[in-house]
């Protein structure tokens, strides 16, 4: 007999903040969120279209999927997210971090299980979601109601990202075999620093990655304003504040010339290190478009090509949720969700796994982004990424 677990995530994020501190213990699982961040970006970068995704939504909800793995299945899924044996401590390092460095700001992140209500899962398993994850214990009546659960699910979902995250699981995504639920839920809300000039947003020229050039609403300051600015070999780099002093948002601008596609392919942890450390406070004359999108994501084919190909199998082992090999992932899913304006950034995400039953010369710096460019929203003492984003083409919403 088979079993469907579904595993979900969401993070959301707004107006923007500043950077905060983080405490020593969190350094290597920041480093573990980016570096699935990167892997991730380079498997979806082969898409055209803008991109935008939490990788920290991702490593907290396959956290919670990697506590019931056992075997071979639990290698692959740590090689692909970098999870170490003891990986609780260091997410709970990093849900402080993320507190503090959202202070001034509004920022909130919630586990849920959803299970069929009269299957038996392992206390041990459920009892340490509670413990080490906060996760909210719901029962669910997936074999003879699972539209309602579904519905249920993601009006929870709904709520903790503010509205942001709507029908994270579509209509026939649950089935009878449906037997767990996880989800996370990340929300994030600051003002920047530094505000852009409303009165001075207007119709620019954006060139996009085919070359066509269309008209988009480019946001400025008056003047130049002192931020940190540096370059790269490929990037211009910009750092604009969030309100609150622990968020940050990092802009990297292919330099005339250079196409995304082409400077993308070297975006690699080492590369990001290598764009904070030419950061440097100078003046800076910012545009910067105004844009919202979403996206979404069906991970199944994605993971499964990065490295964990048996958690979406009959190979599967998940004995360590029920005590059986009857499990494996049946779909997971990301969706997200970012809107940049003058006051700041909103942001929110969503991931969901499903396990089923088995069956400068002018004196300033002039940071012009109407190009394609990729931009991230960061943890700036951990350097760890909530959000990593592609920004191709503004007018799509």
């Amino acid at each position: 007999m088979k079993f469907t677990s579904k595993f979900l995530i969401l993070a959301l994020a707004a107006v923007p903040a500043q950077a905060g501190a983080k405490s020593e213990p969190a350094l290597m699982p920041a480093a573990r969120v980016n570096a699935m961040a990167f892997k991730f970006y380079a498997a979806e970068a082969r898409k055209e279209g803008n991109i935008f995704f939490s990788p920290y939504s991702l490593h907290t909800a396959f956290a919670m999927v990697y506590e019931g793995a056992k075997g071979p299945t639990a290698k692959e899924i740590a090689a692909v997210f970098s999870f170490p044996p003891a990986l609780r401590d260091g997410l709970g390092a990093l849900g402080k971090d993320l507190k503090e460095a959202a202070k001034g700001a509004e920022f909130a992140q919630a586990n849920s299980l959803w299970a069929q209500e009269d299957y038996r899962f392992l206390p041990a398993y459920t009892g340490l979601l509670s413990r080490k994850y906060d996760a909210e214990a719901r029962a669910a009546n997936f074999k003879t109601a699972s539209e309602v659960s579904r519905r249920a699910i993601n009006a929870w979902t709904e709520e903790h990202t503010k509205g942001k995250i709507k029908d994270l699981f579509a209509e026939g995504a649950l089935t009878p075999l449906t037997r767990l639920v996880l989800v996370n839920a990340v929300y994030f809300k600051g003002t920047w620093l530094q505000p852009f000039t409303k009165a001075m947003t207007g119709e620019a020229e954006f060139t996009k990655a085919d070359g066509q050039k269309i008209k988009t609403q480019m946001m400025t300051f008056s003047g130049t304003r002192d931020l940190q600015y540096g370059e790269t070999v490929s990037f211009q780099v910009l750092r604009l504040p969030y309100g609150g002093g622990g968020l940050s948002m990092l802009l990297a601008l292919p330099k005339d010339g250079t196409k995304l596609s082409d400077a993308g392919k070297k975006l690699t942890p080492a590369a990001l290190e290598e764009m904070r450390a030419s950061l440097a406070e100078q003046k800076v004359k910012v545009f910067l478009p105004r844009f919202t999108f979403s996206s979404g994501f069906d991970l199944n084919a994605e993971l499964a090509a990065l490295g964990m190909p048996k958690a979406f199998t009959d190979a599967a082992d998940f004995s360590g949720m029920d005590g059986t090999r009857n499990l494996y992932i049946q779909r997971a899913v990301h969706k997200a969700f970012v809107e940049v304006n003058e006051e700041g950034t909103e942001a929110a995400a969503a991931t969901g796994v499903a396990m089923g039953l088995k069956s400068a010369s002018f004196g300033f710096a002039l940071f012009r982004a109407d190009r394609p460019f990729i931009f991230f929203i960061e943890e700036k003492k951990t350097g760890l990424l909530l959000f990593m984003g592609r920004m191709e083409d503004p007018s799509r919403n």
